[in-house]
């Protein structure tokens, strides 16, 4: 019975080196951004649409502004993130420590290398007192025949 097997080449037996395979969804990667921007004071993400109300979409599913490229060939992610900023920030200042927070948090969490984070600023928000002074300017530049 041993004797069958003499015959057979070692080498065939050999079997193939595993392959392992990781999918990293662009959820993941989106809930990573939006913990990131938690983080940074003076930023907003964009809200969700009329559609996502009408398709009841909540959560991770509902986010808007963050867009994910990977790049499988390289271990690779680029993220592209589309907020709106309190007015007074240093853009470059919150650019910045948006960059390195986010390309900090994916390399940590995921192992992948970030090769670009793309940040777009959409527009600015007011705080509520500051739009208060604008409002109370304008009624007071008005005259009163004109109130």
């Amino acid at each position: 019975m041993h004797d069958q097997f003499k015959e057979i080449d070692p080498n065939e037996l050999k079997l193939p080196d595993t392959v392992f395979i990781r999918d990293i969804e662009s959820r993941v990667f989106q809930a990573i951004v939006i913990r990131c921007l938690a983080q940074v004071e003076g930023v907003y993400l964009l809200e969700g649409n009329l559609i996502d109300d009408l398709l009841g979409r909540e959560g991770d599913q509902r986010v808007k502004g963050i867009h994910v490229e990977q790049d499988q060939k390289n271990h690779s992610v680029s993220i592209k993130v589309e907020i709106n900023m309190v007015h007074g920030v240093s853009i470059p200042e919150k650019s910045e420590e948006i960059q390195t927070t986010i390309a900090t948090e994916v390399t940590r969490l995921t192992g992948l290398h970030v090769a670009c984070v793309h940040i777009v600023f959409k527009s600015l928000i007011y705080q509520p007192s500051e739009v208060e002074k604008v409002i109370k300017q304008e009624e007071e530049s008005l005259s009163p025949s004109e109130v």
